[in-house]
């Protein structure tokens, strides 16, 4: 799960493992598997190192787990 904030600031939590696609529009288009989209402010570049420190945090957890 991910913070973000849409462009009236916002803010809410969206489960990056839903995420197909981010478009820059050029704000930021956040993009659903299940087709619903929101725009939001932060960039592109942001969201994607936002997902990839919640996947890190979750592997770390369940790499602790197994020790």
């Amino acid at each position: 799960m991910i913070r973000l904030t849409r462009l009236n600031d916002e803010e809410f939590i969206i489960n990056c493992a839903q995420i197909e696609r981010v478009e820059s529009i050029p704000e930021s288009n956040v993009i659903l598997v299940s087709g619903k989209h929101y725009v939001v402010k932060e960039s592109v570049e942001e969201i994607i190192d936002r997902a990839i420190d919640y996947n890190a945090r979750i592997y770390a957890r369940g790499k602790n787990m197994k020790d």
